[in-house]
């Protein structure tokens, strides 16, 4: 598991909000990263896309609408401290959230491009059981991928991957190696790709969110 300095900026003075269940209520959560350019509030707006059931929805801002300066695809250190901040971030989330007795295994992380690559490098480097996983247009993150570099168990946590074929920013290559990492740490990992899809979030990926979304919540009660 990686190590992590508690205070690398530049995320960490940036807005958080909240949306669906009062933390006081809520049986799970979802985390909600948004891509380079975007916003807290776009993916706040996504979320009303899910059948969620005592739900605390939770999107950070990253600094500047950027979580790391460069394509996720070059050298980790050229994008630090961005993603080594996001990480903090998402952690602080996730101890926050333990606190209140929300257990990793009913959080769900949703990531769009850079908030994708963020969610998968945060899942696989902090390997636990998680509710779900879902990368949108994104893959791990660095210059080369190497199995060796990943250790831990994902506990049979979903993880969802969808992308296009096409995508200028990310290589559906990358796409399927991070398929592989993420099934080497023992997750249950379902990959779609779509043919000459624009680098965004389609129906069918929000269907399949949502099928996951509903046996998590149909196995808890259980």
């Amino acid at each position: 598991m990686l190590k992590l300095n508690e205070t690398i900026k530049p995320h960490l003075s940036e807005k958080v909000l909240f949306a669906g269940s009062e933390l006081s209520g809520s049986k799970y959560a979802m985390i909600l990263l948004h891509g380079r350019g975007g916003n807290a509030e776009s993916m706040l707006s996504l979320a009303n896309e899910f059948e969620l059931e005592d739900t605390l929805v939770i999107a950070p801002q990253a600094d500047n609408f950027t979580w790391y300066p460069y394509r996720f695809i070059e050298k980790r250190e050229v994008n630090e401290p961005g993603i080594s901040s996001g990480l903090v971030l998402i952690n602080s989330i996730m101890n926050s959230l333990g606190q209140s007795r929300i257990k990793s295994e009913n959080v769900f992380i949703l990531g769009f491009s850079q908030g994708a690559c963020l969610a998968l490098d945060y899942t696989v480097r902090f390997p636990k059981k998680y509710a779900g996983v879902f990368v949108l247009s994104g893959g791990l993150i660095g210059d080369e991928i190497v199995d060796n570099d990943y250790k831990g168990d994902l506990q049979d946590t979903p993880v969802f991957l969808g992308c296009s074929d096409v995508d200028f920013h990310i290589p559906e290559k990358r796409v399927h190696k991070s398929a592989e990492i993420a099934k080497l740490l023992n997750a249950e990992v379902k990959t779609k790709i779509y043919p000459n899809m624009e680098h965004t979030i389609n129906h069918d990926e929000i269907n399949m969110i949502n099928q996951i979304l509903s046996n998590h919540y149909k196995l808890s009660v259980i």
